[in-house]
Parts: structure tokens; sequence; C-alpha cells
């Protein structure tokens, strides 16, 4: 998550950095308000008739490498007719804007809205749920292909600046303590090309698209991406279904996914045993972004600004608490 401080609305600012993009003037400011933000700032505007969403964030917030390393990997994907999102190129042909405003340097990108419903937004059927799966096995065989110009960051890198916000935040020891055991677990994981690549790492039910006429899936925020298991993914898809759905359905899901993922890319039996030990990776992880977060401060914070603050020291605190069990 961003700090606190960049998490309040900033029409202004959305409106410099659009200027680089065409949009239409008539309905901007209705249309900014649906903004959204969490990593990123996302404005959604019109252009031509269709949604589009400006995605911005401070450059202290974001590495260039994964910056551009994603829209790579984007573009990549797309010329294998592989339905991720479509970025949209500004008014000079460039896909990111780098850019000093009064508010501060940012990155601003923009892309298309993709076509469906998102699927937590769906009934429930097992035809969607294996179109999940099956999309998901083909992202990771793309990914198994892939050679990067721009690399992103690994799960190595990932670890280190982990580790670095444990220090800055001045963590609680138990973070220390499941960094080292993370590390030495991971290291003992088979790393091949089978089992190992650039992942998406937010594969959850509000980032994949459903178009029940195509019976299709489209994928969108590929902002977190890095080299990882692809059982990560797997777990993190999971645990989105499992925060939305009951027991005995989420059983269901997770066969018809699996069913659908193997139509494209086998599953080892050790990536299905590492699942518990990428929700830990993803939980440290989560752990010290929150932190992250919470660690600023903002005059006057609204009402929301001060729940959310309870909501995410409450998820600090859930953490620590599966910590106790290793």
């Amino acid at each position: 998550m961003l700090k606190m401080r960049y998490l309040v609305e900033n029409y202004d600012l959305a409106k410099t950095l659009l200027k680089h993009w065409n949009y239409e003037e008539e309905d901007l400011n209705e249309m900014l308000s649906y903004f959204r933000i969490s990593s990123n700032a996302i404005y959604p505007f019109h252009c031509g008739g269709d949604v589009h969403f400006l995605r911005i964030a401070p450059t202290e917030e974001k590495r260039k490498q994964n910056i551009y390393g994603e829209l790579e990997f984007i573009q990549y994907l797309r010329k294998h007719d592989f339905d991720a999102l479509r970025p949209v190129p500004s008014r000079d042909g460039e896909y990111i804007r780098r850019e000093k405003t009064e508010w501060g340097e940012y990155y601003a990108t923009v892309f298309e809205r993709v076509k469906g419903k998102q699927v937590e937004e769906c009934e429930y059927s097992d035809k969607m749920y294996y179109e999940c799966g099956r999309t998901m096995g083909r992202l990771h065989r793309l990914s198994s292909k892939y050679k990067p110009i721009i690399k992103k960051w690994t799960h190595e890198d990932v670890l280190y600046d982990i580790e670095r916000m444990i220090s800055l935040y001045h963590c609680r020891r138990q973070a220390t303590i499941e960094l080292v055991k993370l590390r030495e677990e991971l290291a003992k994981l088979s790393k091949t090309h089978m089992t190992y690549g650039l992942i998406h790492y937010d594969f959850e039910l509000d980032n994949v698209f459903y178009n029940e006429t195509t019976n299709s899936c489209s994928v969108i925020d590929f902002d977190d991406g890095m080299y990882h298991w692809y059982s990560t993914d797997i777990e993190q898809f999971f645990e989105s279904v499992s925060e939305e759905k009951g027991i005995e359905e989420v059983e269901q899901i997770k066969q018809v996914f699996y069913e659908g993922y193997q139509s494209e890319y086998p599953i080892l039996e050790e990536a299905k045993n590492s699942l518990p030990l990428m929700r830990r990776f993803i939980n440290l992880y989560s752990y010290v972004r929150i932190s992250h977060c919470l660690s600023d401060s903002y005059d006057s914070e609204p009402e929301w600004m001060i729940e959310l603050r309870v909501k995410l020291e409450n998820k600090l605190r859930a953490i620590e608490e599966s910590w106790q069990s290793f």
C-alpha cells in the first residue's frame, strides 16, 4: 500500500497528468470521482466513448525497473493472445510518463477497461472457475518461455526489501524470525522454468474479469508482479476465494480450478505442497507493506482514514498471531 498521505484523492494532480492523453472533458469531473487508491491511485475517464483508467503513483513508492518491466510483460502476453488489459500510449507515443508536479514526482500510465465483470461479482459456476484456472495456467505457460529485456524484481529482491522495512519501521522481532525461516525454507525448493517465473502476484477475484458471452477471462493489475514460484499465484487466488465463499464451495472451486489450470500447464505435487509456505511469504510481505502505510501520518485525518488505520492494525495483529504456530 501507498503511504497514508497518498491515499487521499487529488483531482488536480490527476488532471495535470492526464493532459498527456486524449480524454473527454464533458464528464471528466464525474468520472474522476469514482477513483480508488491502494498501491496506486486509479482514476477513470472516458475516451472515444470507452472507459480508460489513469494509474498514478509517486516515484518514491515504485521501482523503475518494475514499472517498465510490467509494461513489457503485458505487451508480450498480448502478442500471444493472452487477454490482459491494454496499455494506452500518450499523445507523444509514450506508455509511461514520469513527471515532476507541484505535488512531487509521479509515474503515470493509462489502460483500457477490459470486458466482462469481476469474478467476485459473478454468480458461481464451475465453468467460470475452470476458465479462471485455465487463464492462470496459460499465464504461467507463457511466463515459462518469457525472455525479458527489462527484468522485474525477484522474490530474493523482495526478501531484502522486507528486511530493510523490518529495520526501518522497527517491526516486532517475530517478523525477523519469520524472515529467517522463510529464507531457509524457500532455498530448499527446486527452481526451474517449470515451477518458477514471472508471476502476477495479485491474481485475485477483483483482478480477474469474466465474460460470460465468450466464456473467457481478462486479467488486470500486473503492478505487483515478481519472479517467484507459480504456486504463489495459486495460493493468492485460493485465499481470495476463501474470503468470499463457504468451505464446501471453496473445495469445489479448487477442484475445477485445478482442472482448468492443468489443461494449459502442469501442476507438480511439490507446487501443491508449497502453498502454505507461499502463504507465509505473502503474509510477511503484506505485514511490512502495511507497516509502511501506517508509518505515515496525515494532517486532520478524515474518519475513513482513522477506520482504515484500525483495520490495518488488526491485520498486523492477525499476521503476528499466525506466526505463533511456527
